[in-house]
């Protein structure tokens, strides 16, 4: 396993929230999250704009399982946004497309974990433990040597860079593509213009590049605008 620091405190999660459009598997994992992993609450929304609207509403789950086959998003679209609203809650990517090149990209886009669909109600048991226990949980072989040097698409790289952006910079961005100057941003924020500043600044850092024509470069190829839209 990867070890990573805890999102959360020490000890299992006591409520969940599985985002699937399948009402038999939602049932299905509910059941298991129950018996298995002993998880007492599981909640479930049907698309991504429902559990984005019920985090909304009320106090993150200690977990979140996501399927990357919904009908209003595409791959690993949803977990950005998610990763974007609930930054201290692990998602957890459970899914039929489990080929080593999506546990990868969605590990690195920053998926606590990636169980696929048919696992076994002990698979799920373990992933929990280890994520729990502030690991990665992937399935065996998913980072062969092999498989990690293949080269990611120019998307892929592109959502990876931009999932370690923090909300607010996130923000930023998308006003930038807008082409927003900082003073205006600063004005639609209600915040400093040299706040703005050190905001652009580590976004670049964070995107690898040397201009704000390149950070804008990044945000189109994945997409950036639509990513954000409804969060």
């Amino acid at each position: 396993m990867i070890e990573k620091t805890p999102i959360r405190v020490e000890g299992a999660f006591q409520t969940a929230l599985i985002v699937d459009d399948h009402p038999l598997f939602c049932d299905a994992l509910s059941m298991t999250l129950r018996a298995g992993v002993g998880i007492a609450t599981v909640a479930t929304a049907g698309a991504l704009e429902e559990a984005l609207e019920q985090l909304a509403l009320g106090e993150a789950p200690d977990v979140i399982l996501l399927d990357l086959n919904l009908p209003d998003v595409n791959g690993l679209d949803g977990l950005v946004r998610l990763t974007k609203m609930c930054p201290n809650t692990p998602i957890v990517i459970v899914s039929s497309m489990a080929e080593p090149r999506v546990v990868r990209s969605a590990i690195r886009v920053g998926a606590a974990g990636f169980v696929p669909k048919h696992s076994t109600r002990e698979t799920f048991r373990k992933a929990f433990e280890h994520i729990a226990d502030g690991e990665i949980y992937a399935p065996e072989g998913a980072f062969s040597e092999g498989d990690a040097n293949m080269p990611l698409s120019a998307r892929e790289d592109a959502l990876i860079r931009l999932s370690h952006l923090t909300r607010q910079q996130a923000r930023i961005l998308q006003l930038i593509c807008e082409g927003q100057m900082n003073k205006q941003i600063a004005y639609e924020l209600t915040i400093a213009e040299t706040t703005v500043k050190a905001h652009v600044t580590a976004i670049m850092r964070k995107l690898g590049v040397q201009s704000r024509t390149q950070a804008v470069l990044i945000a189109q190829e994945a997409n950036f605008n639509s990513l954000l839209s409804g969060s």
